[in-house]
Parts: structure tokens; C-alpha cells; sequence
């Protein structure tokens, strides 16, 4: 098959990946923790750590758990926590020591983290004391051998680290009761593991090193298995993008995606690569900390998602930071709405750049060029080595600029879903195509284009109508802050168009919502129902839940 996209490439992009320097993140790890030893790496809540603090302290986790636990090459350890020093450390801990990285949500009820723990054979859970009560209840069912446990503080210095941890747990009380009695704290963990011998273990890029569970909005959360050769290789098909808009300055990323989901990690890991500055944020709906962060640093770089940049926006203080040193903005892990991108570039001068990828993917698949001024609403073209096809349901090839399902092939692409042989079959092909589910157009210069999720897909009378559509267009609606789609079963016509808003102006009406969209959309497109709410449903990392719309429940 042709690359049509070849021909947009910016010039200092190259077709196909060359052959890397590192070919796992042990080896890129370490390197770069000796390169930049002595810069400012992760930044949270005030407190820095270097690079070099954190080669220090990952080894000595590392040696704890080789040494000390035992553990070897291939087992799981699960990470329970939101962006802080600790997750840096123990994710870099476990990449260095062969073992394999189980992200779980933070927020995941008992019956959630009981699924992953199992189905991930995890031998150790690090966990934030936070939610250390989910952990017991677990606990009564599913025995992992080995807890071990962190306070927000513990990483901070003295005496800021016995305020912030006294603050959370008797002023704010966001510790609820727990009992866990054979758990190690992450303080004591670190200090028995500077005395213990540690032997960089031998690796092969085909080496697991995520099991990264997806959201189970389909069925049972899977995870897909991603070598340190998938990330190794979307690390650097990310650095060939942004190398020329980097600056000669040490980069500043703003990481307020939770890192435990792969958009964000892998952003960072791109970002750790060539050196940069890091600032984590533990809590992005905490605004008034968040825009304490932005004031305080002087950020290049900011990755996010649609309902974040909309929640900044339509905050009175954003428009008053400081945005003289701010060149990317990247957007990514849903469609990026043109009014909320409109407005992103009217108020930072900036435009809004949207990707596209999986988890399957490590996850970046298309990405637009950075020189672009406007927003195109366009996913972007394939990086470098990456093979995007457009397909119908029997898995042939459509013509340009016709709608069918994004196939992709490349080193990015998962091994498979964990010991699931059957779901692995279903969507990777013999010779490595991965069927995504995004239903897409390609043109002539191979810019791709979402439409929607094939299961997302609403079919009024016989005519395919696809919710971001109607969603972009009521977003530009100067009274409408947010907005969903969704379809509900109806009797003249199969399914009919159910529209969710958060309105900005209390004043607005269905009658207005309906007319306002006739004058946009055709009239099978046109919202039957018009349901007015307060918020809408959302995932940890801000995606707006549709099948929790659709099924009127609330997410897990």
C-alpha cells in the first residue's frame, strides 16, 4: 500500500524510524539519569527532585525489590496513586528491574481493583494511603504478598512533610480508616533498600514492561501487554515530531493527565528523554492549586484532554497567566471540540494540537504537524513507521476520502491482551494489524479524520449519525459549556439522537437547543431529547462517559 501521508511529513521527519540507540527503558533510563544528573527533573506540590534523586531512590526500590522481596524478571507490581515523586520512582524502580508495571486507577471500587489484581497476578501493590481502605476490602478476597504504603508527604522535606501529611489525613480527613497490617511503608521500603546490593538485570526490547489495563467500556477491562520495545519506539516516534519545536532552554511540561493513563506517561517518558522539566499535578480539578502550578513555572508544554482545556477556559484566572514561553499544547484521548480549541488559541496564542492513539498503541498512532496555526478538527497524519489503512467490514481497503475503520500496523502495537488469546484474535490480525473500532476518513495528503466509535454510532431511520458531530456543533452554542451524545432505542425509527448539556446560561431552552440545530445539522441529526444537567460523567482522566448517559448510571 501507498503512504500518502508521506508527503505531508515536515521535512526533518523522517518515513521510518532509524535504528534507536536504546532498544528498552531500562537503558534509556539509566542513561538519562547520568546525562542530566544534576538538572531539575519532577516537580510536585513545591518539592524537586533531579534526575539524580531519582536514579538514587529508584535503585534503592529497585534493590528492595530484588533483593530484599525476591521478586524476578516478569513478575507484576501494581501502582495505586496519582501524579507524585513516589509513582516516578516506583515506575522507574520497576522498568530498571525487569519487572512489569501494572497502572490501576486510584479511584477503582473495591470489585475494579480485585478484577486487575487477579487477572495481573500482581505480587506487590504500592498504594497511596488514600485509598488504602479499597485495598483492605480487596484484601479479604484476593492476598497480594506484599503492600507497600505512601503518604502525599513522605517525599517532601522536613517540616513541610509532617504538615501536608497531618493537613490530609485529621484536616481534610481524606484517609479513610484502614487496616493493613503487614504493609511496609514506601519511607521504610527506600531506607532498607540503600543497603541492599542491586544488579541491573539483563533485557530484550520484546520484555514486557506495562500490563495496561483499558477502561472495560466494551466488557472486562483487558490488559494489553506493551514491550519496552512499543514504548521505546513511541518515545522516539514522539521526539523525531517535537524535536524541531524544542527550545534551547530545558522544556517545562505541565503532566496533569494522571500518569497511571498511557496518553499522559507516554508523554512524560517522551518528555524525561530529552531532559526536560516536569510538573507534576496530583489534582487537576483542585483549579485554584493548578493555577498556582501554572503561575509558579514557566511551562512550554501541556498535554490534555477536550473537558480540561474547557474547565481552564472557563476559569475567570486562566486567561491572566503568563503564556510568553508556552509553544504545544497537545490534546488527545478524545475529540478535541473547535469551539473549545477556538477559544484555547484566542485566549494563549497558541493552537491546539490533536493526536490520536490507544493504549494498545503505546498509544500514539496520527499527530498533526506543529506548525499548524488553526485547528482542523483533523486527527492528524501516522508518525514515522507507522502504517494507518482504512477499512471496510470485510477488511478491504476503502478509496480516499471515503469512512471505514482505522486499521494500524507498527512497532508501537501491542503484543496482545494478557492471557486473553481470544480478545487478542478479535483485533490483531495474523500479520499485525490492530483493528481500533474508530470509524475515520483518510484524504489525498493523508490527513485523518474521526467520524466516531464504530459502537458509538447512532442509526436513525437507516442513517449513520455520529455523536461528535452533533457535539461539535452544539458546542459553539455561546450558551452551552458542555455537551454528550448518545442514542435511545425508539419505535418509528430504531434509535433516536439523545443530546446531555451543561449550559453556561440557565436561560437556555430545549425549544433553542433544537433550533439552534436545525439550522446546523439535517434533520435526522436533530436531538429527539434534550436533557439539561448539572455535570456529565466522566473518567479519571476527563472523558465524558457516554454508555453511563446512555444507561443512566454512574461511572464505576
Amino acid at each position: 500500500m501507498e503512504r500518502p501521508w508521506l508527503r505531508s511529513y515536515p521535512s526533518s521527519v523522517p518515513a521510518d524510524l532509524p535504528v534507536g540507540e536504546f532498544s528498552t527503558l531500562q537503558a534509556l533510563l539509566q542513561d538519562r539519569f547520568s546525562q542530566y544528573r544534576d538538572l531539575p527533573a519532577f516537580s510536585c506540590m513545591g518539592a524537586t527532585r533531579t534526575f539524580g534523586d531519582i536514579d538514587t531512590q529508584s535503585r534503592a526500590m529497585a534493590a528492595y525489590l530484588l533483593s530484599h522481596l525476591k521478586l524476578q524478571k516478569g513478575d507484576r507490581v501494581a501502582v495505586m496513586m496519582p501524579n507524585l515523586h513516589q509513582y516516578i520512582i516506583t515506575m522507574s524502580a520497576v522498568l530498571r528491574s525487569g519487572l512489569v508495571m501494572v497502572n490501576v486507577n486510584p479511584l477503582y471500587t473495591a470489585r475494579e481493583l480485585l478484577h486487575q489484581l487477579q487477572d495481573s497476578g500482581a505480587k506487590v501493590l504500592v498504594v497511596l494511603e488514600n485509598f488504602a481502605h479499597v485495598v483492605e476490602e480487596v484484601q479479604k478476597q484476593h492476598k497480594v504478598p506484599h503492600v507497600i504504603l505512601t503518604s502525599i508527604g513522605d517525599l517532601f522535606p522536613q517540616p513541610k512533610r509532617a504538615v501536608v501529611n497531618f493537613v490530609i489525613r485529621k484536616v481534610k480527613k481524606l484517609v479513610p480508616a484502614f487496616s493493613l497490617p503487614n504493609s511496609v511503608l514506601f519511607t521504610q521500603m527506600l531506607q532498607t533498600g540503600q543497603s541492599l546490593s542491586y544488579t541491573s538485570p539483563q533485557l530484550e526490547s520484546h520484555d514486557l514492561a506495562f500490563l495496561q489495563y483499558t477502561g472495560g467500556t466494551t466488557g472486562v477491562s483487558k490488559g494489553a501487554m506493551l514491550s519496552h520495545g512499543n514504548l521505546i519506539a513511541n518515545i522516539s516516534q514522539a521526539y523525531l515530531w517535537l524535536k524541531p519545536s524544542l527550545g534551547k532552554k530545558q522544556e517545562v511540561l505541565i503532566t496533569a493527565l494522571p500518569l497511571y493513563h498511557i496518553f499522559s506517561l507516554t508523554v512524560s517518558l517522551a518528555y524525561f528523554s530529552f531532559g526536560a522539566f516536569n510538573v507534576l499535578i496530583p489534582n487537576p480539578r483542585d483549579m485554584k492549586a493548578f493555577l498556582r502550578e501554572l503561575r509558579t513555572h514557566p511551562f512550554t508544554a501541556f498535554g490534555g484532554v477536550n473537558t480540561l482545556f474547557n474547565a481552564l477556559l472557563n476559569h475567570p484566572d486562566f486567561a491572566s497567566l503568563d503564556f510568553s514561553h508556552f509553544r504545544l499544547a497537545l490534546g488527545g484521548g478524545m475529540a478535541v471540540q473547535t469551539a473549545v480549541a477556538n477559544k484555547w488559541k484566542q485566549v494563549t496564542g497558541v493552537a491546539l494540537t490533536q493526536a490520536y492513539g490507544l493504549t494498545e498503541t503505546s498509544p500514539a498512532v496520527c499527530i498533526n504537524p506543529l506548525n499548524l496555526d488553526t485547528f482542523t478538527g483533523s486527527i492528524g497524519i501516522p508518525l514515522s513507521s507507522t502504517w494507518v489503512s482504512i477499512r471496510d467490514d470485510a477488511g478491504q481497503e476503502v478509496q480516499l476520502g471515503s469512512p471505514g475503520e482505522i486499521w494500524v500496523k507498527g512497532p508501537q502495537v501491542m503484543q496482545g491482551y494478557w492471557q486473553r488469546p481470544k480478545e487478542t484474535q478479535e483485533v490483531l490480525t495474523a500479520d499485525g494489524w490492530l483493528k481500533t473500532g474508530d470509524i475515520a476518513i483518510m484524504d489525498k495528503s493523508g490527513f485523518v479524520t474521526i467520524i466516531d466509535r464504530k459502537k458509538d454510532m447512532i442509526i436513525v431511520s437507516g442513517f449513520n449519525v455520529y455523536p461528535n458531530e452533533i457535539e461539535d456543533v452544539v458546542a459553539n452554542h455561546a450558551q452551552v459549556k458542555e455537551v454528550a451524545v448518545v442514542g435511545v432505542s425508539d419505535g418509528k425509527s430504531g434509535e433516536a439522537v439523545k443530546i446531555f448539556i451543561v449550559r453556561k446560561d440557565l436561560n437556555l431552552t430545549e425549544a433553542q437547543v433544537r433550533e439552534y440545530c436545525k439550522q446546523h445539522l439535517t434533520g435526522y441529526k436533530v436531538p429527539k431529547y434534550v436533557e439539561f444537567r448539572d455535570d456529565l460523567p466522566k473518567s479519571n482522566v476527563g472523558k465524558v462517559l457516554r454508555r453511563c448517559l446512555k444507561d443512566n448510571v454512574q461511572p464505576a
